[in-house]
């Protein structure tokens, strides 16, 4: 889940993650990135977005396409939410 507010009009994104914005708007189209909209519905990418479009780069050099890249992210943030739940779980234990 997104921790940040979209600040970043999609020039912007693209132009920090020397992506095209038209690959923006498909990443956005398949899942991979979810970016806020004003009510005029202009899409607002935020620090994490950015964060995660800068992976989807380096997995896409890494020669995923993009089926393959929507499950590394859904596996990254599994982890990343078990550790945080193994983490909780740990400091009770110590109380």
């Amino acid at each position: 889940m997104k921790a940040s507010v979209g600040v970043y009009a999609i020039s912007v994104a693209a132009e920090m993650t020397q992506m095209e914005i038209q690959n923006l708007r498909v990443y956005e189209r398949r899942g991979l990135v979810e970016p806020d909209r004003t009510a005029g519905g202009t899409r607002r990418y935020s620090p994490d977005d950015i964060e995660r479009l800068h992976r989807i780069r380096q997995l896409l050099a890494a020669g995923l396409n993009l089926t393959g890249i929507a499950l590394v992210l859904e596996l990254e943030s599994e982890v990343s939410r078990l550790r945080s739940d193994n983490a909780s779980l740990r400091h009770a234990l110590r109380e």
